[in-house]
């Protein structure tokens, strides 16, 4: 049987993933795989509870990085690993890299705790492909719906923006083989083109 791909979406909130993800199951399902897509934290029942906690509750950094953690250890036993060992293709909205940009760069939370976090909880686990959304802050922060209410993260100021994005980039210079930087201010169009000309290599 042959063995799945796992790849995540990432970026500050308002970089326009999302726009994505839909598209890129769509691909890959006309292409003959089968697409499991999921979200973090979230992505399990338990993961949706700790979802809410984590998106509308104030708590202790530690905390908030823990559950993170805990979210994401029931998110691999329960969704990502099967579906991998079934021969799927999995695309998660946001996974480890996130906890790296937001509670490490954004949050300022030591990095060597999210690395022993990280190796804790999915040791031998890694994306084959991890899609960087990157806008400029102003970009991002103006495609916040402001229609909806925000979110805890969203409604943090712009240098905790500036640090996650930071972080993010950081991220993908240190691991420059399963990260593709996309500028997402680009048509949606391009994005499009490009995002199949990286699946192709894929």
């Amino acid at each position: 049987m042959a063995s799945g791909k796992f790849i995540t979406f990432e970026g500050i909130d308002g970089a326009g993933k999302s726009t994505h993800i839909a598209f890129v199951a769509d691909v890959l399902r006309a292409q003959g795989h089968t697409v499991v897509t999921t979200r973090e934290p979230g992505g399990t029942e338990l993961g949706e509870t700790l979802r809410n906690l984590l998106l509308h509750h104030k708590m202790h950094l530690e905390t908030e990085a823990l559950l993170m953690f805990a979210a994401r250890r029931e998110h691999v036993a329960q969704v990502i690993a099967p579906a991998l060992e079934r021969g799927d293709w999995v695309i998660s909205d946001r996974f480890t890299d996130a906890s790296f940009a937001y509670q490490g760069g954004g949050r300022k939370l030591a990095l060597e705790k999210l690395n022993i976090l990280e190796q804790w909880v999915h040791p031998d686990l890694q994306p084959d492909l991890t899609l960087l959304f990157d806008v400029p802050l102003e970009v991002a922060r103006a495609r916040l719906d402001a229609e909806r209410a925000l979110d805890k993260f969203e409604q943090e100021k712009a240098d905790f923006f500036a640090a996650t994005r930071a972080e993010y980039l950081r991220r993908a210079a240190e691991f420059p083989q399963r990260f593709r930087v996309i500028d997402s201010t680009r048509p949606i169009a391009g994005i499009q083109v490009l995002l199949q000309q990286i699946l192709a290599q894929l």
